[in-house]
C-alpha cells in the first residue's frame, strides 16, 4: 500500500491527500487485539466533493454503453485477480478469517462482477417493453415503449463480516456500477487496509476505462459523521447497506426525512429459524445436528443467515444429545471487532440468565483477541413468548433452541419471529400438508424458504432472494444478491408516441442491439412492424 493514511472522497478523484478532519482511523486486530496503522477519516466537505463529482459523472456514466460499463466490471474483476495475494493477506490480518474462507469469498466477488457484467451486455436488465398503438383498446391504447434508467449516485456501505463481497467491489457496488449509477462507497472500519487495496483497483479500471473519475470514490469513517452526510446529500439517490439494526434503521430514517425522501435498500438483523419436524428429527437426528452445528458456528456466527432460533420437537433427547456434541467439537473462533465482541457478551450475560432459560453448551474460548463462547440456549415456546431477547439476533456463535409440544405451539412461536433473511424446514416425505400452515407462516416472514438444508451459503444466481420483512430488511421486495440486485439502482421511464430519433436503441422497432424484448405481451428479439 502506497501510505497507511488512505485517500478518500474527492481526494481519490484529485489523486492527492488530505491532512485536515477528524482523528485517524485505527482498526483493531481481532486474532491480538493490536492496532493497526491509521487512517484518514473523511471530513464532511470531503463527502460533498465526492458526491459532487458523481453527481458531475452520473448523466455521462449513464449514457456510455452497456458494453462498456460490462468492461469496467471485468477490469475490476481482473485487477482483483492479480492482487489476490496481496488483499488475502491484508484481509486476514483485519479481520482473521483465514485464508481458505477468504479466498473462497475474493473468487464469490469476482463472479458476482462478471455476472453483472454478463447481464448488461445482454440488455436483460433494461427490461425494455413495448406496446404498439391499439385504437380498439379501452381506453385507446397510444405506443408506449418502457426501459429502466439508471437511478443516479448511490452510497453503498460496506460489511463487516465480508470484506470483499459485500464490501468495496461486493455486490452493491457491482450491482450499482452494472445499472449505471456512480458509487461513493463507506469503507467499514473493520478493515480499511483491504478497503483502501481494493478501492485503489476499483479506482484505476475507472480511469482504464475512460470513465469520468466521479464514477467511483471511497471514504473511511468510523463514527455516524460520514454515513449521514452521505445518506442525507442531495446528490445521493439511493442507499445500499449492511450492517446492524440500528444503524440501518438510522440511516433509513435519515433518508425518509430528507426533502426528497430517497430509498435506503438496508440488510440489518435477522434469526433465520428453523423448524424441525418430529418425523426429520427420528429419521436424521445426528444428520441435522452435524449440518446446523457447522451452520450456526460458520464464520464464527458472523453470516447474516446464521440459523439463530431452532423450533424443535419436546422430547428429542437424541438430537439434543448429538447437537450438544457437534457444538462441542467447535473451536470458538475470533470476532471480527470490539464493538461486536462486547455487544454480544452484554446480551449473553442477560439472555443466558433469563427465567426458563437453560444453557445447554458453552465451549469457552481460550487465547487472547476478540474470542467468543460457542453458546447452545434451550427454551421452550412459553419462555420464547415470556423474552423478548431471545428474539433478537445474536450476531456471534450462538443458537437458541425453542422446544415445542404441538403445531399450535409452533404456529404461536412463529407469529412472534421478527422478519427473517431466511426460513427453514427439516421434514421427511409425506409431511407436507400437516406442515402446510407452519410453512405458510414461514414463507410469510422470510424471503427465503430451505427445505431440508441449511440457510448458511447464499448461491449468486438469477433465481437468488437476499431480502426479508423488516427488520430483516428496510425493503422486504428486493434483494441484495442475484441479478435482480440492480433493480434497486434503477427506475423506470416510459415513452409515449414519441419518434425514433428520441428512444433508446433499446426500444426501437429495428431492435439494433438484438436484445429480447416483450413486445404486445411477447418474449421476442424480433424488430417490431406496422400492422
Amino acid at each position: 500500500m502506497p501510505s497507511t493514511r488512505a485517500l478518500t472522497g474527492a481526494n481519490l478523484i484529485a489523486g492527492e491527500e488530505s491532512t485536515e478532519g477528524p482523528a485517524d482511523l485505527r482498526q483493531t486486530r481481532p486474532a491480538t487485539g493490536e492496532q493497526g496503522p491509521a487512517f484518514h477519516q473523511a471530513t464532511v466537505a470531503e463527502v460533498r466533493a465526492a458526491t459532487a463529482a458523481a453527481a458531475l459523472a452520473a448523466p455521462v456514466y449513464a449514457a456510455t454503453p452497456a458494453t462498456t460499463r460490462a468492461e469496467l466490471l471485468r477490469r475490476i474483476a481482473t485487477g482483483i485477480e492479480g492482487a489476490a495475494d496481496e488483499l488475502v493477506a491484508a484481509a486476514d490480518e483485519e479481520t482473521a478469517l483465514g485464508e481458505t474462507r477468504l479466498r473462497g469469498e475474493l473468487a464469490r466477488t469476482n463472479a458476482q462482477l462478471r455476472m453483472f457484467a454478463d447481464l448488461i451486455a445482454s440488455g436483460a436488465h433494461l427490461d425494455a417493453t413495448i406496446d404498439t398503438p391499439d385504437p380498439s383498446a379501452i381506453p385507446p391504447r397510444p405506443d408506449l415503449r418502457r426501459l429502466q434508467v439508471p437511478l443516479g449516485p448511490v452510497a453503498v456501505f460496506s460489511a463487516s463480516n465480508f470484506p470483499f463481497a459485500f464490501s468495496v467491489a461486493g455486490g452493491d457496488t457491482a450491482s450499482a456500477l452494472a445499472a449505471g449509477s456512480p458509487v461513493v462507497l463507506k469503507a467499514h472500519p473493520a478493515h480499511p487496509a483491504t478497503s483502501e487495496l481494493t478501492g485503489r483497483i476499483v479506482v484505476e479500471a475507472v480511469a482504464d476505462s475512460g470513465l469520468p473519475a466521479g464514477v467511483f470514490a471511497l471514504l473511511h469513517g468510523a463514527g455516524p459523521e460520514v454515513g449521514q452526510a452521505l445518506v442525507i446529500d442531495p446528490a445521493v439517490k439511493a442507499v445500499g447497506f449492511t450492517g446492524s439494526l440500528r444503524a440501518g434503521r438510522a440511516l433509513h430514517d435519515a433518508a425518509a426525512a430528507r426533502p426528497e425522501p430517497i430509498p435506503v435498500y438496508a440488510e440489518m438483523g435477522s434469526t433465520n429459524p428453523v423448524l424441525l419436524s418430529e418425523a426429520a428429527v427420528a429419521a436424521r437426528a445426528e444428520e441435522i445436528a452435524a449440518g446446523l452445528a457447522q451452520s450456526f458456528t460458520m464464520g464464527n456466527g458472523q453470516f447474516c443467515t446464521k440459523p439463530g432460533i431452532v423450533l424443535l420437537p419436546a422430547g428429542a433427547a437424541e438430537f439434543e444429545s448429538a447437537f450438544t456434541s457437534a457444538a462441542q467439537q467447535v473451536s470458538p473462533g475470533t470476532l471480527l471487532s470490539p464493538q461486536i465482541q462486547r455487544g454480544l457478551a452484554a446480551q449473553l450475560a442477560e439472555t443466558r440468565d433469563l427465567d426458563g432459560v437453560d444453557v445447554l453448551t458453552e465451549v469457552v474460548a481460550d487465547g487472547g483477541g476478540l474470542r467468543s463462547p460457542v453458546v447452545v440456549l434451550r427454551t421452550d415456546v412459553a419462555g420464547y413468548l415470556r423474552h423478548e431477547q431471545l428474539r433478537e439476533e445474536h450476531f456471534g456463535p450462538v443458537v437458541v433452541l425453542v422446544e415445542y409440544g404441538s403445531t399450535e405451539d409452533v404456529l404461536a412461536a412463529l407469529a412472534e419471529v421478527p422478519g427473517s433473511l431466511t426460513a427453514t424446514v427439516h421434514a421427511e416425505p409425506g409431511e407436507e400438508d400437516r406442515l402446510a400452515e407452519p410453512i405458510a407462516r414461514l414463507v410469510a416472514l422470510s424471503g427465503r424458504l430451505v427445505w431440508n438444508g441449511f440457510p448458511t451459503g447464499v448461491a449468486v444466481s438469477f433465481a437468488q432472494q437476499h431480502g426479508g420483512p423488516y427488520p430483516s430488511t428496510t425493503a422486504a421486495w428486493s434483494t441484495s444478491v442475484g441479478t435482480s440486485a440492480i433493480r434497486r439502482f434503477q427506475r423506470p421511464v416510459a415513452y409515449q408516441a414519441a419518434p425514433a430519433a428520441v428512444l433508446p436503441s433499446a426500444l426501437r422497432n429495428e431492435n439494433p442491439d438484438g436484445i429480447v424484448r416483450l413486445v404486445n405481451g411477447r418474449v421476442t428479439t424480433d424488430p417490431v412492424t406496422a400492422e
